[in-house]
């Protein structure tokens, strides 16, 4: 079942993105090489803290850090270590907070010092799809339209879209319904509605789409070893159209 938000509800996700967005950016300043993404893990459990808010991932279902932090060919929850990140990696961050009772969910990657022009190409394209993801984000579209907006626009560049994880509504709980797979027909799927809230993130592979899942049973990498780039919001549609809570 999907969970309509009232208005005070997305205002207190409102509250809970905000801790999420100025976090992620925290972290993205701080991204270089040399650094560490242990650090980085140190330091946004800190940010929580001093903010109130308690890190979405650590702990659920035995997950142990509070960012996944997952470098090139990782595609999502890898966990941080004490390996420096090198000139020309890029690094996804995924990251959320439970803040007064509702959650907050985003993610980013991000270059590490300068990058060769194909994988900054990745980043820009994932990034873009995102953004024609959200637009498709109105009352009275199909969930599936929002899908078929992100698979549009990568595969005609050369790139492919991750099978295996998908997005989801949140609220209340981190995972809700519905699903929300980044490829499909538009036009299918559940009438979008004002209040739902969705949290969508187009997960992109420079080669073959495929992933496999390395043996400590949560870092997924590419098949084929090539990059990959994840940006994600959380998302409120309203009667003007979609609210990105999760956006500085």
């Amino acid at each position: 079942m999907i969970v309509l938000k009232s208005p005070a509800d997305i205002e207190k996700m409102r509250a809970a993105g905000q801790i999420v967005a100025e976090t992620l950016a925290l972290l993205k300043s701080r991204i270089c090489p040399g650094v560490t993404t242990a650090e980085l893990d140190i330091l946004a459990e800190k940010e929580c803290k001093r903010q109130g808010a308690k890190p979405a991932f650590k702990g659920y279902g035995g997950f142990p850090h509070a960012i996944c932090s997952s470098p090139n060919e990782q595609v999502v929850h890898g966990f941080a270590d004490k390996r420096p990140l090198q000139e020309g990696d890029i690094l996804s961050i995924d990251f959320g907070v439970l803040y007064k009772g509702f959650y907050g969910d985003s993610a980013i990657t991000v270059a590490v010092g300068e990058l060769d022009d194909e994988t900054q190409k990745l980043l820009t394209v994932t990034r873009e799809s995102l953004e024609r993801a959200i637009e498709k984000t109105v009352p009275g579209g199909r969930l599936s339209d929002i899908s078929h907006a992100v698979q549009s626009w990568v595969e005609p560049k050369g790139f492919s879209v991750v099978r295996e994880f998908v997005g989801h509504g949140i609220g209340r709980n981190l995972h809700e319904a519905p699903q929300i797979p980044n490829y499909g027909q538009a036009g299918q799927g559940p009438r979008l509605k004002v209040g739902m809230t969705l949290a969508i993130e187009p997960m992109i592979n420079a080669g073959v789409p495929g992933v496999k899942i390395l043996d400590d049973g949560w870092t997924a990498v590419t098949q084929d070893g090539k990059r990959s780039a994840h940006f994600e919001h959380t998302v409120a549609i309203t009667d003007n159209g979609p609210e990105i809570l999760t956006r500085v």
